[in-house]
C-alpha cells in the first residue's frame, strides 16, 4: 500500500517532486495514488473505459509539466490546484477527440461546465487528500506511543472489534480500551490540525 512507503503525503511528494522533479518512485506514488481518482470522475461522468484512461493518462503528463512549476503553498490548495489542471485535460480531450466522440460530444461539453461534476471531483480529490493527511498523522501518532495503545485504537476504531474482544485479545480491562481509544482519537485530531496548518 502507498501509505506505508517512505512518503506521508502529496505535501512530502511536491517536495520530493520540487527537489528532484526526475524522481521516478515520487512519480510512481502520485501516479498510484491520483490515477484511480481522475480516472473514477471520468467514469462517472459518461467516459468509457479507454477514453478516462486516456483523460487520466493526459491529466497525468499535464501535472508531471505542471508540477515542476508548482510552488506549494501551505495558506493554499492544492486539491483545488489538482482539480483545475484535471478539467483542463478534459477540456483539451474534449475538443481533440470531438469529432471521435459523435454523439457524446454534446453530453462531454455539458459535463464540463457542469457545477455537479466539478463539485463531484472537488469531493473526490478532497476525500484522497483527507484520506493521506490521515494516514501520516496515524503513522507519526503510532510512533509516539505505546504498541499497546494503538493496538487497543486500531482493533476498535480501525478493525472494528468491540472493546471487550479487543480487551480479550491485549489482555487488558475493558476501560484501559477505551481510555487509549480516546487518546489516541484526540491525537489524531490535533496532529491532522498541525499538517493542515489550522489555527488552535
Amino acid at each position: 500500500m502507498a501509505g506505508d512507503r517512505d512518503v506521508d503525503t502529496s505535501l512530502t511528494l511536491l517536495e520530493r517532486l520540487q527537489k528532484s522533479p526526475d524522481d521516478p518512485e515520487a512519480w510512481a506514488i502520485f501516479v498510484e495514488r491520483y490515477q484511480p481518482r481522475i480516472r473514477m470522475w471520468c467514469r462517472s461522468w459518461g467516459l468509457q473505459g479507454s477514453d478516462a484512461d486516456d483523460v487520466a493518462q493526459d491529466v497525468l503528463v499535464k501535472l508531471f509539466a505542471a508540477l515542476r512549476k508548482f510552488q506549494y503553498d501551505p495558506s493554499g490548495s492544492f486539491r483545488a490546484w489538482l482539480k483545475t489542471v484535471t478539467q483542463h485535460a478534459w477540456c483539451d480531450f474534449v475538443r481533440a477527440r470531438r469529432k471521435d466522440l459523435g454523439q457524446i460530444a454534446d453530453r462531454v461539453d455539458t459535463i464540463v461546465d457542469s457545477v455537479d461534476a466539478q463539485s463531484d471531483l472537488e469531493r473526490q480529490l478532497e476525500d484522497a487528500f483527507e484520506r493521506e493527511l490521515l494516514e501520516m498523522a496515524m503513522r507519526r501518532i503510532k510512533a509516539r506511543i505505546k504498541d499497546s495503545t494503538w493496538d487497543a485504537f486500531r482493533l476498535t476504531a480501525l478493525d472494528g472489534l468491540s472493546g471487550v474482544d479487543a480487551a480479550g485479545q491485549l489482555g487488558i480491562a475493558v476501560a484501559s480500551v477505551f481510555v487509549a481509544k480516546h487518546r489516541v482519537h484526540k491525537m489524531l485530531q490535533e496532529e491532522v490540525r498541525i499538517l493542515k496548518n489550522e489555527p488552535s
